[in-house]
């Protein structure tokens, strides 16, 4: 009896010793869940942290360059930017409003007029009309310009030259500007053909790769401090920075920032797909799958079995092979881009039954940023090799670009 009374008391006694281990273990496991959550902030756009702009609007005659993207966000969803600078007492004399418009419903590349805001009836004076570039007149009764705009990352993305068209104007009139910064969706990687001086334009101004992994607020102070505005001018500059973001985290965008970027894949694809844009190749324009598939009524129908028939829908009026079968991939599965791909252009290029066809070449050099990316792919280089020739640059664009980064 007391050898078994001791066999229990050691056993009752590791038991207990046991249970508090595995409760310390399971303490320790969910502090570090609670941990993890914790480092995973919500992001905080600039635009919601009102504190740090509104002070400086107060009693100035202000311009703002907005679009449908240009929100704050609170619990029942977002309020435009506009809207909620007029309820805070800002005078607010104009919009200036990017291409696709102030409310973003107009067709890539299509030509916007001025006009009012039905709500507010603010001018809305457009910079993708007859002038890209707001004019001194145009500037002479504002004392600031704040920019607010959803940028995607992808040099012939627009945005980004109006950006700088923008801070020119500013800088030549003396007014100062505000950039409320935004993620940058594809901030994750920098890849793509760079630039070249000589076909510099509004699809790319500067000799940057094509994707650049900044938000629009480093690449506003990149501009500023490289000497890149007319004559060697500087603006005044002030950038009211993102909070709980970092270059590797990813962001899903609430509101589509152009026509026929509808969701996340397409935003993700586009780096990749836009490349389409200066082909006859369609990139899902005319449907609901934009930059998520591809085709063509000359691709061979036998090594791309995938179909579909582009019609006019909301952001593209007159697709291309508008009302044409196209052959092609379905790309809405596809694995999520760290890179640059060229393998669905190259694809694509094999297939065509007839190449004359393919590229539109002046359109082809202005989204490449330059006449080798079409002689590659015409000369039968594979990927591997073709992606190898933008290397040297990149790592040169990566060296100035550090110099400029706000964010991990």
């Amino acid at each position: 009896m007391p050898i078994f009374s001791g066999f229990k008391s050691t056993f009752l006694l590791l038991f207990i010793l046991f249970s508090a281990c595995a409760q310390k273990q399971d303490k320790k496991m969910n502090d570090s869940s609670l941990s993890s959550k914790t480092i995973e902030k919500e992001i905080i756009v600039a635009a919601n942290r009102t504190e740090a702009y509104i002070p400086l609007l107060k009693n100035k005659r202000v311009a703002i360059v907005a679009n449908q993207t240009s929100v704050i966000f609170n619990a029942d969803g977002h309020t435009h930017l506009v809207d909620s600078l007029l309820a805070m007492n800002i005078e607010l004399k104009k919009v200036f409003a990017p291409e696709h418009g102030f409310r973003g419903k107009a067709d890539a590349g299509e030509k916007v007029k001025d006009g009012f805001d039905k709500k507010t009836g603010l001018k809305i004076l457009s910079l993708h009309g007859k002038n890209r570039k707001p004019s001194k007149e145009q500037l002479e009764d504002v004392e600031l310009v704040l920019f607010d705009i959803q940028d995607v990352g992808v040099r012939f993305y627009t945005y980004i030259a109006t950006l700088q068209l923008v801070m020119e104007a500013c800088a030549e009139s003396g007014i100062p500007i505000i950039v409320l910064d935004r993620p940058n969706p594809n901030a994750h990687y920098i890849d793509g053909p760079t630039m070249e001086a000589e076909h510099t334009g509004f699809l790319g101004m500067q000799t940057i790769p094509l994707v650049y992994g900044m938000t629009i607020g480093e690449y506003a102070t990149m501009i500023n401090e490289e000497g890149w505005l007319a004559e060697g001018l500087k603006a005044d500059l002030k950038i009211i920075r993102l909070e709980n973001w970092t270059h590797d985290r990813s962001y899903s965008l609430p509101i589509r920032p152009s026509p026929n970027l509808p969701n996340d894949i397409s935003i993700n694809l586009y780096p990749s797909l836009g490349l389409f844009e200066g082909t006859n190749i369609n990139a899902g324009r005319g449907t609901e799958f934009q930059f998520q598939r591809y085709g063509a009524s000359f691709l061979d129908s036998t090594e791309l079995d995938f179909s579909y028939t582009p019609k006019p829908n909301f952001g593209s009026k007159h697709p291309k092979e508008e009302g044409k079968i196209c052959y092609g991939e379905n790309l809405t599965s596809s694995e999520h881009m760290n890179s640059v791909s060229l393998k669905w252009l190259l694809k694509a290029y094999k297939n065509s039954t007839d190449k004359s066809k393919f590229f539109i070449t002046s359109g082809f050099t202005k989204h490449a940023g330059t006449e080798k990316l079409q002689q590659q792919i015409e000369a039968g280089l594979s990927e591997k090799e073709i992606k190898a020739t933008w290397q040297k640059d990149i790592e040169t664009f990566k060296r100035i670009r550090k110099n400029y980064l706000l964010y991990d």
